[in-house]
């Protein structure tokens, strides 16, 4: 699947709080005010992983949904705290998965956070997302510590860090 990343345009915003929704469950998926938030607040940066036109008609892309963009595979938001990254969120469609989506999203936020001269990268992940964990571990982050009752719906998290002072992977 070939696919561009882009910055975000106040028009995705419908598309990727229907993206996030459906990466998360409720009590972890972010809320429209939330959301906008994180996007708007001062010091974020948000990338869109968006199909090329010629992917959109080869590859099994989703059907377009009520005012949502079925070009727009996945985002990544991202924050600069200090001397250090933070993200937010990275979701992917489900059906966009396993093309490199994330990889490429997470590199892109790390570029950024090396052009900020941040030293490291935190993120916080349910406990129960082996998935999300998995790839993290994957990506050089490390397990910090847990954090009791993080989500709103009384989930643990895991704080993972990396870092960015390291050469970038390859991967």
């Amino acid at each position: 699947m070939r696919f561009n990343v882009r910055n975000y345009r106040p028009g995705d915003f419908k598309t990727l709080l229907a993206i996030d929704q459906s990466c998360f469950p409720a009590g972890i998926a972010y809320t429209q005010f939330e959301l906008k938030t994180y996007l708007l607040r001062r010091g974020s940066c948000t990338l869109i992983a968006e199909a090329d036109n010629g992917a959109i008609h080869n590859e099994a892309v989703p059907a377009p949904e009520t005012s949502q963009d079925p070009s727009i595979l996945g985002f990544v938001v991202a924050e600069r705290t200090r001397s250090a990254g933070h993200i937010i969120t990275i979701d992917v469609r489900a059906e966009a998965r396993r093309h490199r989506i994330g990889s490429v999203l997470l590199r892109s936020a790390e570029e950024q956070f090396r052009l900020w001269n941040c030293n490291g990268v935190r993120l916080e992940t349910a406990v129960d997302n082996l998935a999300a964990l998995s790839f993290y571990k994957r990506h050089g982050f490390n397990v910090v510590k847990t954090i009791a009752r993080y989500y709103s719906n009384g989930v643990d998290a895991l704080l993972l860090e990396k870092d960015l002072l390291s050469p970038p992977s390859s991967r």
